[in-house]
């Protein structure tokens, strides 16, 4: 008998707890039992089949592997998101987690250290680039970003400027009185003055019919984007005057970074690691690529300056790195980078 009537209080405290447990499920969020992904919107300017439209597709393939799907990337590119001239607002705001400006773009935002990177000449060849960017210089401008909300995480490179006009340039001389496109940098705007070119700031997705219509006379930039965006099928000319690098910096929002969990960073941040070998590898067989496809369409004439006209771009553009010191850290801060690169 009292073996029953444990029996059935047993039974009794089983029902009333299941009971319960199912009224705890219903009350629980679902996020307990199936964790929405963490979603990183990643915008850019560039296409798909630039180095830096692989590398974003790359960081998104390998980040939804290695987190299991915890996280998910969106890669929005070309421009399909935002424009360059809105991005860096979208991303402080926490509408996009994600960017690849380039390094001028940081002026406005009170980081005029960063045109450094726009200099001409500065930088004769990739390893110096990768002496100043990967070194306490480069991690020092980084650092520069988290007062206005933004994460440093890396450098992408995209190869060295080129210029490119419907007339023949072979030295700084042919460009007097060209309207030439540039990027909103101060620096990009003295080096085309230098030239006695005319400097307009135009968003980048709007310089193929700005090109084709004669708003603009020319442009630079590197080949990649030469060729991707189809800007040689309206410029007769190019010259390889290779004045500056052109590269990215890759950045978060910082509030959204900082609060992920700290498995979850330490995954990204690897995997942003991996993605910047990756981009540059792919950046070094661009350049080739992009120069053979353009010479091979024969839409535009490629020039080889000579030595003696490479050294009058040199002597045209060199004094640039004086006029723009005060601009962009101060001559003490140019001259470590020339020793960093130099080095």
């Amino acid at each position: 008998m009292t073996f029953n009537i444990n029996r059935r209080v047993a039974n009794r405290a089983i029902t009333t707890l299941t009971g319960l447990v199912a009224m705890t499920a219903f009350c629980l969020p679902a996020t307990v039992f199936a964790q929405t992904p963490i979603v990183i919107k990643f915008s850019h300017v560039a296409a798909i089949d630039t180095p830096k439209g692989q590398a974003a597709e790359y960081f998104k393939k390998i980040v939804e592997e290695r987190t299991n799907g915890q996280v998910k990337v969106e890669v929005f590119a070309n421009s399909s998101l935002f424009k360059d001239k809105e991005e860096l607002e979208a991303l402080q705001m926490g509408t996009v987690q994600m960017l690849a400006p380039v390094p001028g773009k940081f002026g406005p935002l009170g980081v005029k250290e960063f045109e450094v990177f726009d200099l001409p000449y500065i930088f004769k060849d990739i390893d110096a680039v990768h002496r100043f960017a990967r070194g306490p210089g480069g991690s020092g401008l980084l650092k520069k970003l988290e007062s206005r909300g933004v994460t440093g995480l890396a450098y992408w490179d995209n190869g060295f400027r080129v210029m490119s006009a419907n007339k023949p340039i072979h030295v700084p001389a042919d460009m007097k009185g060209l309207k030439m496109r540039i990027n909103s940098s101060k620096v990009n705007a003295a080096i085309m003055k230098s030239a006695g070119a005319q400097p307009q700031s135009l968003a980048f997705s709007e310089v193929y019919q700005a090109l084709q219509t004669g708003v603009v006379d020319g442009t630079e930039g590197p080949l990649s984007n030469l060729y991707t965006q189809k800007q040689y099928e309206v410029q007769k000319h190019v010259t390889l005057s290779y004045h500056t690098i052109s590269n990215y910096v890759v950045v978060a929002n910082k509030k959204f970074w900082d609060g992920l969990p700290a498995n979850i960073r330490t995954t990204l941040e690897v995997a942003i690691k991996d993605a910047t070998a990756f981009n540059d590898s792919v950046a070094e067989k661009d350049e080739a690529s992009s120069l053979a496809a353009i010479k091979a369409s024969g839409k535009s004439t490629v020039y080889v300056p000579t030595a003696a006209e490479q050294e009058a771009w040199v002597k045209a553009m060199l004094p640039v790195q004086t006029e723009m010191a005060d601009r962009v850290g101060g001559k003490a801060f140019i001259d470590s980078v020339r020793a960093a690169s130099a080095n």
